[in-house]
């Protein structure tokens, strides 16, 4: 399968391979560079939970998730008695 490097250093996956390998836009890949003229190109894996803050605030039960501010830290959290 050949494809051609665009005037702004794009390349192209063939739609064929995108659709067999469920790629969809946006998502990244690793390129090496192996030697002259040999490039290896991996997809890099998503971290687990992407998207679930996303899918949390797209529920329809409104105003019941909040994500946490990142200025928050865990230091006046107590970790309640057990027994």
């Amino acid at each position: 399968m050949n494809t051609t490097v665009s005037s702004k250093g794009r390349i192209v996956l063939p739609a064929d391979l995108r659709r067999r390998d469920g790629i969809k836009a946006g998502q990244k890949f690793e390129v090496e560079r192996l030697e002259r003229g040999e490039y290896r190109l991996k997809r890099l894996s998503r971290g687990r939970n992407r998207g679930l803050v996303r899918l949390l605030l797209a529920c329809p039960a409104r105003g019941w998730f909040r994500p946490a501010d990142r200025t928050e830290t865990t230091v006046g959290i107590r970790a309640p008695e057990i027994g």
